[in-house]
């Protein structure tokens, strides 16, 4: 079934195609969204739907995904590194993310992902560019930055394992690739 002329080809809201991780990374992460929330401070924490996953987003746009959009499963498991702790945004409130190393085997398989959704139409704002990332909080508020900066270990080898897709126009996950 596909979406046109339903009301998902007209919502806007960013649909999207995720790594998730092994795991002892899911569990380090969620750690981390923890001492964050165990501070007081802006966490993804508190957020406990199935689709709120600690995650690494490959592909995001505002135009609906192809509905048969598969990927071979041979890229994963995939070996990343999440990094040093990065903040992303301006104003008063920041994202805290953790930045994950471009290795040549992430970019094959965002590659990958990209050739899979095909082109996105005329008009779509995924063309802007690419920073793998993965987020522990959203709207962090400047004045809590330098405890947050704190919290998060050091950087840390990881396995990402499912590829998913989001699509908020019907609130689903769905796996693409991977066990």
């Amino acid at each position: 079934m596909t979406e046109t002329g339903s009301h998902a080809e007209t919502d806007t809201r960013a649909r999207s195609v995720e790594l998730t991780f092994d795991q002892a990374t899911d569990a380090r992460v969620r750690a981390e969204w923890d001492a964050l929330a165990s501070a007081g401070l802006s966490s993804l924490a508190p957020h406990t739907s199935p689709s709120n996953a600690p995650h690494l987003t490959l592909l995001e746009r505002r135009s609906p995904l192809p509905d048969d959009l598969t990927l071979d499963a041979d890229f994963l498991p995939i070996p990343l590194v999440l990094g040093p702790i990065m903040l992303l945004g301006s104003g008063d409130r920041r994202v805290l993310a953790r930045a994950v190393l471009p290795t040549s085997a992430l970019l094959d398989l965002r590659s990958a992902v990209v050739a899979a959704a095909g082109p996105a139409p005329s008009g779509d704002d995924s063309g802007a560019p690419w920073l793998p990332h993965v987020t522990l909080a959203r709207r962090l508020r400047v004045t809590d930055v330098a405890t947050a900066l704190d919290l998060p270990g050091d950087p840390f080898e990881a396995s990402g394992t499912v590829l998913r897709r989001w699509d908020p126009a019907t609130a689903t996950v769905a796996v693409i690739a991977g066990a």
